[in-house]
């Protein structure tokens, strides 16, 4: 054990991180994270937390009579980027 070797947080922390972050840009205090966002938070267990997920997050209405805001922040995850229609060009 290194104590001076940083180490990543565990997932708990990573899923406040996305809400926060979600929270200050949708500027919207509910924020709700999709099951598959979850999963791949927790996808290589507790100590080997994935460094970068791409999110998107979108503002809906909230359709709830007893709630405090109009709108709440969804957020989901997006598969990674492919290399369909790329290609490579040879120098001739």
């Amino acid at each position: 054990f290194f104590p001076e070797h940083p180490r990543s947080p565990p997932p708990r922390p990573r899923r406040q991180q996305v809400k926060k972050f979600a929270q200050k840009v949708m500027k919207t205090s509910d924020v709700r994270v999709d099951v598959k966002l979850n999963k791949a938070i927790w996808s290589k267990g507790i100590r080997n937390v994935p460094r970068k997920i791409r999110v998107q997050i979108s503002r809906k209405r909230n359709d709830d009579e007893d709630a405090t805001e109009d709108l709440y922040s969804y957020v989901t995850v997006v598969d990674g980027p492919t290399n369909e229609g790329t290609k490579v060009v040879d120098d001739v």
